[in-house]
């Protein structure tokens, strides 16, 4: 459930007439923030080979399109756009069901930062963002839909304010700060507070600045340590709240198809570990399905046991937190 950065460099004139149209929309943000620390480098080669995304090519940003179009032709055929967003998300996970887990699919160049899709491998993060995100798509953009489309829907969920300016600073890279500021634009709510038996968690959040070199982009721009350590100090005082592992099997009927749930840690550097989405059964109970890293259940795409079962397999488990995404408007 890890993330990235950029390398920063002024944009340099592009050397075509056919690199300078596809500059011009990727060039604004570049020309506003100037040549300064956090301004995104803008590939000329890339843009001259092909359609780009945040002047970073397609097929970096977005992998798996046979995918895509499968669950495109899919949704047309079913009608998923019918379905309330809750169902339709979970609709679009079982299509994702068995993809390998990847590490790092976050982690997509050394060069800029662009909001990207990957159905070849998934973790955690975007098994869930890409089933929510392809759920927002069909029901909200008209068909025929494009990789772009999908990439829009990551971006607004992924980014903070909804809009990735090419730094990796703008990514939000805590699922706690993704929720806040979900909520805060009216793209979703987090019930857990509301919940019988929920508790606030009080961390210092340091897990990236303290373990910077595990992140390819952290290591090849050290300088953004600092900025990050700054963000866990943001992170550090907002207001979370979960339920403690003891206390879901009670609460597991509030959970509703398609909610996200991040699941918490024992560890005072971190508020969460691992995320993944509910898959309501008939009987009410709630079956935890994700990306799991585990080589004993297959790392892949899988439908996990009951949420409150799932909890108790590893003692760093500490519980859960609840968001409900909304449909957009």
């Amino acid at each position: 459930m890890q993330t990235r950065h950029l390398a920063i460099e002024c944009p340099m004139p592009p050397k075509s007439a056919a690199a300078t149209a596809l500059i011009l929309a990727i060039l604004p943000a570049a020309l506003l923030s100037g040549c300064s620390t956090g301004s995104p480098r803008i590939d000329m080669a890339a843009a001259e080979r092909g359609p780009t995304r945040n002047g970073l090519p397609m097929r970096t940003v977005f992998q798996g399109e046979d995918k895509f179009q499968q669950l495109s032709r899919l949704a047309v055929r079913e009608n998923w756009a019918a379905l309330p967003l809750g169902d339709r998300t979970m609709r679009v996970a079982r299509e994702l069901e068995g993809i390998p887990y990847g590490n790092f699919t976050l982690e997509i160049s050394n060069q800029g930062e662009a909001p990207s899709v990957n159905f070849n491998a998934l973790d955690c993060w975007t098994f869930y963002e890409i089933a929510l995100g392809f759920a927002r798509m069909v029901h909200s953009r008209p068909h025929p839909w494009s990789p772009h489309d999908l990439l829009d829907m990551i971006e607004l969920e992924r980014y903070r304010g909804g809009v990735c300016d090419g730094t990796y600073l703008s990514r939000m890279h805590f699922l706690e700060e993704v929720f806040h500021d979900n909520a805060r634009r009216r793209l979703g709510h987090n019930p857990t507070r509301s919940l019988p038996g929920a508790e606030r968690l009080n961390r210092q959040i340091r897990d990236m600045s303290s373990g910077w070199r595990q992140y390819p982009h952290l290591r090849a721009n050290p300088e953004l340590v600092p900025a990050i350590a700054a963000m866990e100090k943001r992170v550090s005082r907002l207001p979370v709240y979960h339920i403690p592992k003891q206390r879901v099997a009670a609460i597991e009927h509030r959970i509703q198809n398609g909610d996200i749930i991040a699941i918490t840690s024992n560890w005072h550097g971190s508020y969460t570990s691992h995320v993944g989405l509910a898959l309501k059964q008939p009987d009410g109970s709630v079956r935890f399905m994700h990306a799991t890293s585990e080589q004993s259940k297959g790392r892949r795409v899988i439908t996990d046991r009951r949420i409150s079962e799932y909890l108790t397999e590893r003692s760093h488990r500490a519980g859960i937190i609840l968001f409900r995404p909304l449909e957009l408007r």
